[in-house]
């Protein structure tokens, strides 16, 4: 129950009972009816009480369900975001390595060649 409900429920069962006991304790009965009529109406705010009392848990309990589900739900997306984004990361990381080879093989290459080069020209005869 939300708290402006609550506060207007427990404002009208105090208010019933005051009405009540005023009501009961001003009608011009004897004292045995008077507290058979107290208990009668005590009886009865408490059974109502116990009728909102279980219509709440009802609700509190639909709402939790409710919420259970849904964070299910969103744990089960979240897991096939996860798979997604560790396939993306996995493959830019092989793509990464393979890159990183080639540029691996062409700098080599290019020292290869720096060095032919070079001896090469060492050897000319001048």
């Amino acid at each position: 129950m939300s708290e402006g409900k609550g506060d207007l429920f427990i404002g009208l069962m105090v208010g019933g009972l005051i009405g009540a006991a005023i009501g009961i304790l001003f009608a011009p009965k004897s004292g045995k009816e008077t507290r058979e009529d107290i208990a009668n109406k005590a009886d009865e705010v408490l059974t109502k009480a116990k009728e909102e009392y279980g219509k709440a848990v009802e609700k509190s309990k639909a709402a939790y369900d409710a919420a259970v589900l849904r964070l299910k739900d969103v744990e089960v997306s979240a897991k096939e975001k996860v798979e997604e984004i560790e396939g993306k990361v996995s493959e830019m990381a092989s793509h990464g390595a393979d890159v990183l080879q080639d540029n691996k093989n062409r700098l080599k290459k290019a020292l290869d060649a720096g060095v032919d080069a070079y001896r090469q020209e060492k050897n000319k005869p001048l």
